[in-house]
C-alpha cells in the first residue's frame, strides 16, 4: 500500500508541473487542496489517469482541488515527504483575494468567500465530528431509556455530566477555534484571533450581566451576549483582525511588530467585537436561521425536499459549507438542526446511486467499476462521504443525475412527514441514525431515497445506450484477449519438447 500510495502522489506532483509549481497544499476529508503558481502547467488527462484519483477541480487561475476519497490523508501524507513540497504555506497560503487569484469571472470575492468558510471549519472538523458521535451515544443511551439526553445537569448522574462535559467542550469553545483558523486563513496572527472571542467567553465577561442585558463600558452602552458555540462572530472578528494588523503593521516600526501589533490588535478588537461586529455576527447568524426555521414551519415538505435536491449541485463546487456553517450554530445555540436530516436523503440517493451500479457492474463483471463502486458505497454507508461515489461514478456518468435525484425528492417527502430534527453534527451513515430524532422516520426517509434511486440504477441503468455498448465492447474484448491468453499459454505447456 505505501509503495502504491508513494508512486501516486509522485506521479500528481509530475502531472501539476512539479513540486516548484506548488505554493501550498492541504487536505479535508476527501481532496487535497493545493495553489499553484502556474495552473496551466496541470495535465489533467494525465492526472485522472490514476486508478485512486477520483476527480479534478479546478479553481480559478492558481486553485486545484484532486479528490482522493478517504484515503487522502494517507498521499498528503506520502507528497509532503517528497522533496520541494510545501505544507500549508503557512501565513502566505491564499491569506487574500490577490493571492487566491481571479476565480469565476469578475466574481472573485464569491469564490474566496466560499474557499474562505472551507478552509476555516476544515481544520476542526475533527474536533466537531469526535463531539458529534459522543451525543450520538448519549441520544442512543436516551433511545434505550438508560437517560433523559435532555434532563438538567443537576438530575444527571455524574457519569453522564461527566459526558455532556467532553462534547460540550468544543461546541462551548468553538468561537474560540473558528477564529483561530479563519485568522490563520486570512493570513492573520491565529492566536491573535483565538483570544478575541476568548475574551467573551471568560468568567470576567459572563459576570457582567445575562444575555440581553445592557451595560456600560468605557461609557458606552454594550448589549451583552451569549457567544458559546457562536460561528458568525469569530468569522467576522477574524476579518476585521486582519485589516487592523495589516494598518498597524504599516504604521508600527517592524522591529517592534512582536510587541505592539499585538498589543493594539487586542486593544482595538476586543471592545469593537463586543461592541459591534459580536451583536452583527449573531444577527446574521440568526437571521440566517429564523429563516430556515420560518420555512419549516410553514411547510416541512419545502426545506425537505429543497435541500436534498440543492446538496447534487452544491457538493460538486464546494458551496455547500455555508450551509454546513449553519448546521454547525444551530446545534451549539439551539441543540438541534433542521437542515442535516433532510441532507442525508441526498447522501442515501448517492449510495443508492452507487449500490446500485455494483450491481450492474456485478452482472456484467465490469471488474473497474465494480471496484469504484464498492468503494463508494462502503465510503458513504459507513462512513457518510459522499465524495467517492459522486467524482467516481456520478460525475463520470451524466445520467445518474436522472436516478438520483428522484431519489433526492423521494426522501425528502418522507423526511418532510416527520419533520426530522438532528442533535449532532455527523457525517450522515448508517452509524449516525441515533443522531437523528424521530430516527425511525429518518430511517424510512433514507430507505426511501436508497432504494428509489438503486432500483432505478438497476432497471435503466446508468449509461446511455452508446456508452453502454461501447463498455460492453471493451469488457468483452478484454475478456476474449485474457482467454487467448490463457488458451495459449495451456497450449505451449502441452506440447511436446522437442528434442
Amino acid at each position: 500500500m505505501a509503495s502504491t500510495t508513494t508512486t501516486t502522489a509522485q506521479h500528481i506532483i509530475k502531472q501539476i508541473g512539479g513540486a516548484e509549481n506548488i505554493s501550498s497544499l492541504t487536505h479535508c476529508a476527501t481532496r487535497l487542496r493545493m495553489q499553484l503558481n502556474d495552473q496551466s502547467l496541470v495535465d489533467q488527462e494525465a492526472l485522472e489517469s490514476d486508478p485512486a484519483v477520483l476527480g479534478v477541480v479546478k479553481q480559478g487561475t492558481t486553485g486545484l482541488q484532486v479528490i482522493m476519497g478517504g484515503g487522502v490523508a494517507e498521499f498528503y501524507q506520502a507528497m509532503i515527504k517528497e522533496p520541494g513540497v510545501r505544507q500549508d504555506g503557512g501565513a502566505k497560503a491564499a491569506s487574500t483575494s490577490k493571492d487566491y487569484g481571479g476565480v469565476r469571472g469578475k466574481y472573485t470575492w464569491v469564490d474566496y468567500a466560499f474557499e474562505f468558510l472551507s478552509d476555516t471549519f476544515r481544520p476542526i472538523l475533527w474536533a466537531l465530528l469526535g463531539a458529534s458521535l459522543i451525543i450520538t451515544l448519549l441520544v442512543l443511551a436516551d433511545t434505550f431509556g438508560l437517560q433523559d439526553f435532555r434532563a438538567p445537569m443537576d438530575e444527571q448522574p455524574d457519569t453522564y455530566v461527566f459526558m455532556h462535559a467532553m462534547w460540550r467542550s468544543v461546541f462551548y469553545f468553538l468561537p474560540i477555534m473558528v477564529g483561530a483558523t479563519a485568522a490563520r486563513k486570512l493570513g492573520a496572527n491565529e492566536w491573535v484571533g483565538a483570544a478575541i472571542p476568548a475574551a467573551l467567553l471568560t468568567p470576567e465577561f459572563l459576570a457582567l450581566g445575562a444575555a440581553g442585558d445592557t451595560v456600560t463600558v468605557f461609557g458606552l452602552p454594550m448589549v451583552l451576549n451569549d457567544y458559546s458555540g457562536q460561528v458568525f462572530p469569530p468569522l467576522i472578528a477574524a476579518i476585521g483582525l486582519f485589516w487592523v494588523e495589516k494598518l498597524l503593521k504599516k504604521i508600527i516600526p517592524s522591529a517592534v511588530h512582536m510587541v505592539f501589533v499585538p498589543f493594539f490588535s487586542l486593544l482595538i478588537m476586543i471592545p469593537a467585537t463586543a461592541f459591534l461586529l459580536g451583536p452583527f455576527g449573531i444577527g446574521v447568524g440568526n437571521g440566517i436561521s429564523n429563516l430556515l426555521t420560518a420555512v419549516n414551519d410553514f411547510s416541512p415538505f419545502i426545506l425537505s425536499i429543497l435541500i436534498p435536491l440543492l446538496y447534487p449541485f452544491l457538493v460538486p463546487l464546494g458551496l455547500h459549507w455555508p450551509l454546513n456553517a449553519i448546521m454547525i450554530q444551530n446545534i451549539s445555540t439551539q441543540g438541534f438542526d433542521i437542515i442535516q436530516g433532510p441532507m442525508g436523503a441526498w447522501n442515501f440517493a448517492c449510495f443508492g446511486v452507487v449500490t446500485g451500479v455494483l450491481i450492474v457492474s456485478m452482472k456484467e463483471r465490469n471488474k473497474a467499476m465494480r471496484q469504484v463502486s464498492l468503494g463508494g458505497m462502503m465510503a458513504g454507508l459507513l462512513g457518510g462521504i459522499s465524495e467517492p461515489s459522486l467524482y467516481g461514478v456520478l460525475l463520470r456518468f451524466r445520467k445518474t443525475y436522472m436516478r438520483l435525484l428522484p431519489g433526492c425528492f423521494v426522501g425528502g417527502v418522507v423526511m418532510g412527514i416527520f419533520n426530522i430534527k438532528a442533535y449532532a453534527f455527523v457525517f450522515t451513515s448508517l452509524l449516525t441514525i441515533p443522531a437523528m430524532d424521530p430516527w425511525l422516520g429518518y430511517v424510512l426517509g433514507i430507505a426511501a431515497a436508497f432504494f428509489t434511486s438503486m432500483f432505478l440504477v438497476i432497471f435503466f441503468d446508468y449509461r446511455g445506450k452508446e456508452e453502454k455498448a461501447e463498455i460492453l465492447a471493451q469488457i468483452e474484448a478484454e475478456r476474449t484477449a485474457a482467454s487467448e491468453a490463457e488458451d495459449a499459454r495451456i497450449d505451449a505447456a502441452s506440447a511436446p519438447v522437442a528434442g
